[in-house]
C-alpha cells in the first residue's frame, strides 16, 4: 500500500478531497471529523457530510468526533496508533495542537491563496470583496491559523455571477487535486514562509451578517453571492431576498422603489444601481415568486419594497 494517510475534515469541500484520496495510491488509515449535531426546525441529529458519505459508501474506514483534541489525551492516543505518514486537514473546524501536529507532517488545504484570507471564510469572503481570482493553498500546519509554509497553490478565476455554493463545489475539485501534487511531490518541495505584510482575515460567518438595504446595488450583489448558501440576505423587516441578479450599478434612485416588473422577476432601486429579485421569502413563510409576492401585498409600480 501507499502512504498512510489520516483525514480530518467534515463538510463537503473535505468530502470532495477525501473521495481523491480514496481512489489514489494511498491508504485512508481513519477520518476525524465533527461530532454530529441537531439540524434544522425539528433538531434532527445529523451527520457531518464526510461521515454519512462512508456510511453511504459502506467504507471500511475508523471513525472518530472528538469534541475537542487541545487536551485530549485519548485522541492523540488514537492518532499515534492509527501511526500516519500524514494528516490531511480540510475544513475540519478545530485548530490542531501541538502535541498532534508533532505525530506526522500535518497539510492543510484552505480555499484561499495565502496570505490572504486566513480564518474561517475565505470563500465567502473573496466573494464579497469581488476578487477576479481565488484559489486553494497546501501548507504545512503550524500552531498559528494558516500561518504555515506553502507547499502549493492553485489559481481559480471567479466567474461574475458565481454563487458561493458553486465556488465551493469548484475549488473542492481544485482542492482535490492540489493534495494529491502535494503529497506525490512532497519530498522535492522547498516549503515557502508566507509574506507576513500580505496577511488578511476573515472571521466565521453570524446569521446578522446577511442583513442589507437598498443603499449600493453593487454591494447588495456581492453579499448576495457570498452568503445565498447561508445565511441568505434579508431586510431589517425579514424578508428575504432571493435570487437576485445585478442589473446596473450607477444610476441614483430612491431606494427600495419597484422600477420594473417583469415576467422573471422585479427591478428594484438602490440609492445607487439596481438589482432584480425573482423569488422572495416572508418570514416564517415559503419562497414565492417576488410578482406573486408583490400583488399578495398590493404592492405595485413605484411602491417601495421594504
Amino acid at each position: 500500500m501507499g502512504k498512510r494517510i489520516l483525514f480530518m475534515g467534515t463538510p463537503d469541500y473535505a468530502t470532495k478531497i477525501f473521495e481523491e484520496i480514496l481512489n489514489s495510491s494511498y491508504e485512508i488509515v481513519g477520518l476525524f471529523t465533527q461530532p454530529d449535531k441537531p439540524i434544522g426546525r425539528k433538531q434532527i441529529i445529523t451527520a457531518p457530510h464526510i461521515k454519512q458519505f462512508c456510511i453511504d459508501n459502506d467504507l471500511d474506514i475508523p471513525i472518530y468526533q472528538p469534541q475537542k483534541l487541545r487536551n485530549n489525551q485519548e485522541a492523540k492516543q488514537q492518532i499515534e496508533n492509527l501511526n500516519p505518514d500524514f494528516i490531511i486537514v480540510a475544513a475540519y473546524g478545530q485548530i490542531l495542537p501541538k502535541e498532534i501536529l508533532d505525530i506526522a507532517p500535518c497539510i492543510n488545504l484552505h480555499a484561499s491563496l495565502l496570505p490572504k484570507y486566513r480564518g474561517a471564510s475565505p470563500i465567502q469572503e473573496s466573494l464579497l470583496n469581488g476578487d477576479n481570482y481565488t484559489g486553494v493553498t497546501s501548507m504545512l500546519m503550524e500552531e498559528g491559523l494558516d500561518s504555515g509554509d506553502i507547499l502549493g497553490l492553485k489559481y481559480f478565476k471567479i466567474p461574475q455571477n458565481m454563487e458561493v455554493e458553486e465556488l465551493f463545489s469548484e475549488l473542492s475539485t481544485v482542492a482535490a487535486k492540489l493534495t494529491i501534487e502535494t503529497l506525490n511531490n512532497f519530498e522535492n518541495i522547498s516549503p515557502k514562509v508566507q509574506n507576513e505584510t500580505n496577511v488578511s482575515y476573515c472571521k466565521k460567518i453570524k446569521k446578522e451578517y446577511g442583513e442589507v438595504s437598498f443603499d449600493n446595488a453593487q454591494t447588495l450583489y456581492k453579499k448576495y453571492k457570498a452568503y445565498s448558501y447561508w445565511p441568505g440576505v434579508y431586510l431589517k423587516s425579514g424578508l428575504k431576498l432571493k435570487k437576485i441578479s445585478l442589473i446596473e450599478k450607477n444610476s441614483l434612485n430612491n431606494a427600495g422603489e419597484i422600477l420594473a416588473i417583469e415576467d422573471d422577476g422585479i427591478i428594484i432601486a438602490c440609492q445607487k444601481g439596481s438589482i432584480k429579485i425573482a423569488t422572495l421569502q416572508a418570514p416564517s413563510k415559503k419562497e414565492v415568486n417576488a410578482i406573486d409576492y408583490i400583488r399578495g401585498q398590493r404592492i405595485s409600480l413605484g411602491s417601495l419594497l421594504i
